[in-house]
């Protein structure tokens, strides 16, 4: 065999990999495959961030102005997201995006992630016994609402690590980091 006219060279032709279908970086899931419990770990948490600030002010709001458990719990709802999306949007935002983009990152990375946090928290708060009636003094009220986010992190944390292993959720915005 003459290998004269072979062409040997070490550097590898990415260009040419991944016009074949399924290849390159960013093709199929495949790129994503390995989000690691930390990374998802560390998604959860920025998410609970966010949630933790806007749903706290939400009932101290909710309570100062003497409303009603449903009144004061959508009120925080709405404030979990906002300050949840909030972050993102910030962060997206000091990355150089723009705002209308930075507003579809932060829509795409949080939502189903924020959703799943409101859902567990919100409803370990309203099982637990006497927890929507307590006060803001009470223990009950923070120890309902403390670990509803801690079962809520639990339940979230797999959630995100499914969903950056497929390129969605969080595994949007480290494209801007």
């Amino acid at each position: 065999m003459d290998y004269s006219t072979h062409r040997h060279t070490d550097v590898h032709d990415h260009a040419a990999h991944s016009a074949h279908e399924g290849h390159g970086p960013h093709a199929g899931h495949g790129h994503h495959a390995g989000a690691s419990w930390g990374t998802a770990a560390k998604a959860t948490l920025h998410c609970l961030t966010g949630c933790a600030i806007g749903e706290i002010l939400g009932m101290v709001i909710g309570t100062a102005l003497m409303w009603g458990n449903v009144q004061t719990m959508v009120l925080a709802i709405a404030l979990a997201f906002l300050f949840g999306y909030s972050f993102t949007l910030f962060a997206v935002r000091r990355a150089g995006l723009d705002f209308k983009t930075a507003i579809k990152v932060a829509l795409a990375a949080d939502t189903v992630s924020i959703a799943v946090m409101e859902l567990v928290d919100n409803g370990i708060i309203a099982l637990v016994p006497g927890a929507m009636d307590a006060h803001l003094s009470d223990g009950l009220f923070w120890g309902a609402l403390l670990g509803g986010f801690a079962v809520a992190f639990v339940i979230t944390t797999p959630v995100n690590k499914w969903m950056i292993g497929r390129g969605k959720g969080h595994a949007v915005v480290h494209a801007y980091h």
